[in-house]
Order: C-alpha cells, then sequence, then structure tokens
C-alpha cells in the first residue's frame, strides 16, 4: 500500500446492500484496512449528500472518493499491490470486467426487485432487517420512516407481481449462463483462481439464495438453483453460489438484505 494510501479508508453503507456487501468482501479480500459506517434505507441520504453521491456503496480514501461498487474494486486491487481480485493478463482481464459489468447490470437488479417483490408486504420483518447493523438511533426512527421507504422503493423499482416475475425469469438466465460456463468443471469463472467475477456474482446471487434459506412466507417460486450454487472453490468452501466462500478474510452469514445500487 503506498504512502498517499495509508489513511484508514471509510466504508459507508446500508448493511444489507448487495452491492455494499460486494464492496465489504473485496476490501477483506485484498487485506485492506477500512472502517465501516453503516446507515438505515432513506437516512443514508445524508452521507451520500456529503459525498456528492446518490447511491451506497461509498469508499472514501486517502482524499477521493469512490462511488461505484466496481471503481471500489479496482481502487482496492490497485491499492494493495494488484492481480488480488483482478488478472494482470489482459484477455483474463477483459474477461473479468465484462462478467462483472453483466453481473452488475442483469443480476444484481433482478435479485432486488425480486427480493423487494417478497419482503416489502411484510413489514415486520422489513423493520427487523433494514434494523440490523446500523447506529441506535436510526435503528429507533426505522418504524416511523418504514411506510414511507415502502412506497418509495415500491416506486423507484417498479415492483409489482409480473415485473417480479419478470425479474426472477432474468436471474434463471444468468443462473443458467454461469451454469454452462462451469460445466466444464471449472472451479472459477475466469482463469484458476477466484476473482472480481466470482465475487460479484456470488453477492449480487445473495438475495435469491438467502431468501430460499430464510423462515419467510414467500411463494414457492424460487429460481432453480443451478450446479453453481454449491460448486466448491479451491478451498474447499461452496462458491460462487454462496454469498464468501471460507478464504476471505472474514465469513458473514447472509440475511435478506436492502438492495441499493453501487
Amino acid at each position: 500500500m503506498t504512502n498517499s494510501n495509508t489513511a484508514l479508508a471509510v466504508l459507508i453503507t446500508i448493511p444489507l446492500s448487495h452491492y455494499c456487501e460486494k464492496a465489504r468482501w473485496a476490501l477483506d479480500r485484498v487485506g485492506m484496512p477500512y472502517r465501516e459506517e453503516p446507515h438505515a434505507p432513506l437516512l443514508h441520504r445524508l452521507a451520500t449528500k456529503r459525498n456528492e453521491s446518490g447511491t451506497l456503496p461509498v469508499l472514501v480514501h486517502g482524499g477521493s472518493r469512490f462511488i461505484d461498487s466496481t471503481d471500489i474494486l479496482t481502487h482496492a486491487d490497485e491499492v494493495c499491490g494488484g492481480d488480488l481480485l483482478y488478472p494482470r493478463d489482459a484477455a483474463l482481464r477483459r474477461e473479468v470486467d465484462a462478467l462483472e459489468e453483466q453481473f452488475d447490470t442483469e443480476l444484481g437488479p433482478h435479485t432486488r426487485r425480486w427480493a423487494y417483490a417478497q419482503l416489502l408486504p411484510q413489514a415486520n420483518l422489513l423493520r427487523s432487517v433494514w434494523s440490523r447493523g446500523v447506529p441506535r438511533f436510526e435503528a429507533s426512527l426505522i418504524p416511523l420512516i418504514t411506510p414511507l421507504a415502502r412506497r418509495l422503493v415500491r416506486a423507484a423499482y417498479k415492483i409489482t407481481p409480473e415485473s417480479a416475475q419478470r425479474s426472477l425469469e432474468r436471474v434463471r438466465d444468468v443462473f443458467r449462463q454461469v451454469d454452462e460456463r462451469l460445466g466444464d468443471g471449472r472451479r472459477f469463472l475466469v482463469g484458476e483462481r477466484f476473482t472480481a467475477a466470482d465475487l460479484t456474482f456470488a453477492s449480487l446471487a445473495a438475495p435469491v439464495l438467502s431468501l430460499s434459506s430464510a423462515a419467510l412466507s414467500i411463494p414457492r417460486s424460487m429460481p432453480c438453483l443451478p450446479r453453481c450454487a454449491n460448486r466448491p472453490c479451491a478451498c474447499g468452501t461452496p462458491t460462487p453460489g454462496s454469498s464468501r466462500c471460507g478464504c476471505s478474510r472474514r465469513n458473514a452469514s447472509v440475511h435478506p438484505p436492502h438492495l441499493g445500487r453501487g
């Protein structure tokens, strides 16, 4: 890590966002020290406005701000020496970049919409998951802001039974593509080791995978999980179908998330 980047990084999050988990996992993976600044939905707007962003995660480090999860991964990889999440080989790097972009745009938004379609009707559960990991004062406000937040989320993500079903089909399509890619027996999506492509898929697939194992009153319409959901990585831990592989610096269970764009 260079002298210009020795200051402790600050990762501003909504704790249960799958895009925030992507950034959090990446920082853990490369061993970059950071402090997490968590916020509740809606209340996070104060932090994003302060940092000239409309979304989370945001990484503040060395006088710079990174306001996209992919930018955060790229920065963390470079600061910690490179070739950790992104291969130095140009052809492999292009492959990783393409998959990461695909998962960011084709998987993350649709797992978010489908998960919210299941969670929004369950107000008590929604208040519970939005309160996890946030400062006590913000958690105390969740019961007050939940009615407004539910309406805003439904409108912002255009959530209807029909749109949720379409999103579920999009998720299944991505799962099938990943399953086909892993069909030759490879353990990782690109090359012979874990990269940003594996990390992004696992993080952004987490909403449907975690809801499938949670004790929720949801329809029997879960995605048919592909073989990749239980395929072990080199360390013997399921990935990319699990949110975290055991070779990450710390393990974290996946809960039904608040799902933001990053």
